[in-house]
């Protein structure tokens, strides 16, 4: 191994990393991350020798990035880090492939940081302190609103005047990166699936469902924010425009004031008053928890309804993400009044957590989504298209 790729997705708590040669076909050498920057943070890193785990200290993303620089160097053994990919959570309407991370790029990507707070500022530190690094290599960024970009009009709009479409008040959707690796999976292991109708749930800390069809992403649940959509582990989703306006008018909350609660102090943190994490609020013996699950089950329920009607039907049901991949519970929850779409859970194998989970005529897939090999395979095309 003479160079290699090193992927870097950068967010508010974690940095996480893989380590791909940079061949035609990158080839995994380790991948981890640097989690509870600033709390109690720790490093955990998986190669093809085995799994570390120890804790660090990281105060913020640029002391996590010297972490993981540290424990790959003896990984590297003397490769050449060639190029850089870097999760870009917001792309605005322009951006609809990955690009060379130039002083201007960079510059029109700050600007868009009001439309993706909790995420973009800190994607492109992970930019900076991959330069400082890697002065020499290449810096790639990836979009998770490329992906969407092809929306029909009436997916991509809000009736509001129309000079504010324009202007990019739009619906760009998120998760991108995840959708691409995941219906391009389907694809390659399902080959008589690649073109049919595909219903996406990306379920984690972010959440949000999109519709594929040959390929191509037809509309998502998120929109202008990755505030939209369904209920997450501290945003809140969908909400009533006048919900907001009367906390302003009535309650005195500021932009700012609430910005933080919907970013930082909703969904399911906010109606179990217990926990953000998922894994709590199920062992967890509470009635508030019981309604904050009971609430995050049917808006689910009622997101994959709406974007059957968006797609005249669905062909493929996938979870992916922390919760769609491994929370065999919430799964059969959703997959419980989803009969009248084809779609009957397999109670066995869901509990397998199999690839395969369905017992009706719709197929239902567990697929672990994997942005960093997106990434990798964008920082390798960039590669050979400038050399």
């Amino acid at each position: 191994m003479t160079q290699c790729i090193l992927t870097v997705n950068a967010g508010s708590s974690s940095v996480k990393f893989a380590l791909y040669t940079a061949d035609a076909v990158p080839d995994f050498i380790a991948s981890g991350q640097v989690e509870g920057i600033g709390t109690k943070p720790r490093f955990k890193l998986k190669s093809k020798t085995g799994v570390i785990e120890k804790d660090v200290h990281s105060e913020n993303q640029n002391e996590a990035f010297g972490v993981i620089l540290a424990q790959i160097h003896p990984l590297l053994d003397g490769a050449e880090v060639v190029g850089v990919g870097h999760r870009v959570v917001h792309g605005g309407f322009k951006r609809t492939e990955p690009i060379e991370l130039s002083d201007d790029i960079i510059e029109e990507l700050e600007a868009l940081t009001p439309l993706a707070p909790l995420h973009q500022p800190h994607n492109l530190a992970g930019v900076q302190a991959a330069r400082n690094a890697f002065p020499k290599s290449k810096q790639i960024g990836c979009f998770d609103t490329a992906f969407h970009r092809g929306h029909a009009w009436e997916e991509d709009t809000y009736a509001i005047p129309r000079n504010f479409y324009d202007a990019g008040v739009r619906r760009y959707g998120f998760h991108g990166l995840s959708y691409d690796y995941v219906s391009g999976a389907v694809a390659d292991s399902y080959p008589k699936l690649a073109d049919k109708k595909m219903i996406i749930c990306h379920l984690g800390s972010g959440a949000s469902i999109c519709g594929v069809e040959a390929g191509k992403s037809v509309s998502s649940t998120m929109g202008f924010s990755p505030l939209d959509g369904l209920p997450m582990a501290t945003r809140s989703g969908q909400i009533d425009p006048g919900v907001l306006l009367y906390l302003m008018d009535h309650e005195g909350m500021s932009a700012s004031d609430i910005t933080q609660m919907l970013y930082y102090k909703s969904g399911l943190l906010a109606l179990s008053e217990l926990s953000n994490d998922m894994r709590t609020l199920e062992a967890a013996d509470t009635s508030k928890a019981a309604e904050a699950l009971s609430y995050y089950i049917a808006r689910v329920q009622r997101e994959i309804g709406g974007m059957a009607a968006v797609m005249g039907g669905v062909d493929v049901l996938v979870f992916c993400g922390g919760v769609g991949e491994n929370s065999a519970t919430i799964r059969e929850s959703i997959l419980a009044k989803l009969g009248f779409l084809g779609i009957e859970v397999n109670t066995q194998a869901n509990k397998d957590n199999q690839t395969e989970i369905h017992a009706g005529p719709t197929p239902i897939l567990v697929i672990p989504t994997d942005e960093e090999r997106v990434i990798a395979r964008a920082v390798v095309a960039e590669l050979n298209t400038s050399a």
